[in-house]
This record gives structure tokens, C-alpha cells and sequence, in this order.
């Protein structure tokens, strides 16, 4: 199966966007009562997501930058 160039762009940007709700909500919801072992599990978990997000990011930058330099010239 292959996945065009603008279908990997849009997947890629539907993926960070989700990736990033996720991130800023378990950021959001850490509280300051918690102990610091919960805290502590939150933040990674938020900061996981952000990496994920980061490499959707990424890999929606790279489907974006093969689509601007088409080696056929197809447009």
C-alpha cells in the first residue's frame, strides 16, 4: 500500500494535534497536592507525548518538504 506525499502530511498533522492535547492536558492536570512521585509520573507521561508529537511534527515537516521538491516535476 502506498501512502501519497499530502495523505502523510495530513495524517502526520491530525497525529501532532492529538499528540499535543494530550501533552497540554496531562500537563494541565497535575496538581500541586499530589505527591511527588505522582507528579513526577505525570510530567513524564506529559513529556512523553510531547516527544510523540515532536515526531509527528517532524514527519509532517518531511512529507511537507517532498511535496515542494517533486523530483519528476510533476505539480
Amino acid at each position: 500500500m502506498k501512502i501519497s506525499a499530502q495523505m502523510s502530511l495530513w495524517g502526520s498533522l491530525a497525529f501532532t494535534l492529538v499528540c499535543l492535547y494530550v501533552a497540554w492536558s496531562g500537563f494541565s492536570s497535575i496538581d500541586a497536592s499530589m505527591d511527588p512521585q505522582a507528579q513526577a509520573d505525570g510530567r513524564g507521561f506529559a513529556w512523553f507525548w510531547l516527544f510523540l508529537g515532536g515526531v509527528g511534527a517532524a514527519a509532517g515537516l518531511a512529507s511537507w518538504w517532498m511535496m515542494r521538491s517533486d523530483p519528476d516535476g510533476d505539480d
